[in-house]
């Protein structure tokens, strides 16, 4: 069974707002490079929905709400540094509950901190990201705060890409995942839209399947 779920009820409507504001960028004939080599039709910067104050609102509530929905114990929210820490404040505030953010690696001087802010061990915690390509970053996050005593009962996320191998890297942690939206909804809404024609949206269909080596 599938541990990563979309939000059907805010899909769409965050697809069209993160191309609305250029959050989410689309080029299929100069590709963007991914900091792991990757060419990619898609660029994805969910941080510029911050300076959006509506947007920034709706995300706000629609990532509070899949948190109430599918994790009603939580006790704690903690950002995946370094996107998912505006996210993940903006959140507990909201829900009125302690905040703490995990480092990519430990801070090279003061007190060494991979994990930033004070709770009780044990406590039952949500991670807060911005996006979901593989996983990687992300899940490293949680087992981090999983090694420090903390009881990481799942995971939410404005957007992935959707790929296999996210899906298969949540499922082996066990870790659940709930996304705002996804690479469907994204290309259904710029079809729509109008940001992608009938053969632009094959070719950028195609790029997902085979990423590595997609031309």
């Amino acid at each position: 069974m599938s541990l990563l779920k979309i939000e059907e009820a805010t899909a769409q409507d965050v697809a069209g707002k993160l191309l609305e504001i250029g959050a989410i960028k689309l080029n299929y004939k100069t590709p963007f490079t991914w900091s792991s080599g990757w060419k990619s039709p898609i660029y994805c910067d969910n941080r510029l929905a911050l300076s959006y104050p509506e947007i920034r609102k709706y995300i706000k509530e629609a990532l509070a709400s899949a948190v109430r929905k599918s994790y009603p114990h939580v006790e704690c929210i903690a950002g995946v540094a370094t996107a998912g820490i505006p996210q993940g404040a903006l959140v507990a505030d909201l829900l009125n509950l302690p905040f703490v953010y995990v480092r990519p690696k430990p801070k090279e001087h003061g007190m060494g901190n991979l994990i930033e802010g004070k709770i009780e061990k044990g406590k039952k915690v949500v991670l807060v990201e911005d996006l979901i390509s593989t996983g990687g970053s992300s899940l490293k996050a949680a087992q981090a705060m999983s090694e420090a005593g903390f009881n990481v009962i799942g995971m939410v996320a404005i957007f992935t890409y959707g790929f296999e191998l996210a899906e298969k890297n949540f499922t082996e942690a066990k870790i659940p995942l709930i996304c705002l939206s996804d690479f469907n909804y994204l290309l259904k809404e710029a079809v729509e839209k109008k940001y992608l024609d009938a053969d632009q949206l094959n070719h950028v269909k195609s790029w997902r399947l085979d990423p590595g080596n997609w031309k």
